[in-house]
């Protein structure tokens, strides 16, 4: 379950280079379905989009976050390399300790939104 308030994080990394929540859920996804395809259904994007998202990530920290293996036979696949698990636990721990944060700095103000009164 969500708490509330809660931080929705984007890290930008330079112009138009962003790592946030829909890149890491790209990964979250292959790393549950071992497969590109199916994490990008399931995110209702095109398999094009997903990759040049992943691309992104690889530039982002200059090695590959995603492995995958050529079809055939036996079937290919993705899976996520310990950088991308690695990317996926740190942003979101980030994203868990901002939420705390926000919620320490704005309780008193949200406490007192109960007791306002209004003039009518």
């Amino acid at each position: 379950m969500k708490k509330y308030p809660r931080a929705a994080i984007k890290v930008d990394f330079g112009t138009e280079v962003r790592l946030g929540p829909g890149k890491v859920r790209l990964l979250e996804l292959i790393a549950e379905t071992g497969s590109i395809s199916e994490a990008a259904r399931q995110m209702e994007m095109s398999y094009r989009r997903a990759w040049l998202l992943i691309d992104e990530v690889n530039g982002i920290f200059g090695k590959p976050v995603v492995e995958t293996a050529t079809g055939g036979a036996g079937g290919g696949g993705a899976k996520i390399t310990p950088l991308g698990e690695a990317v996926i636990v740190a942003f979101r721990a980030i994203e868990n300790e901002a939420t705390e944060l926000i919620q320490l700095k704005l309780a008193k103000l949200l406490a007192q939104r109960g007791r306002v009164r209004r003039e009518t």
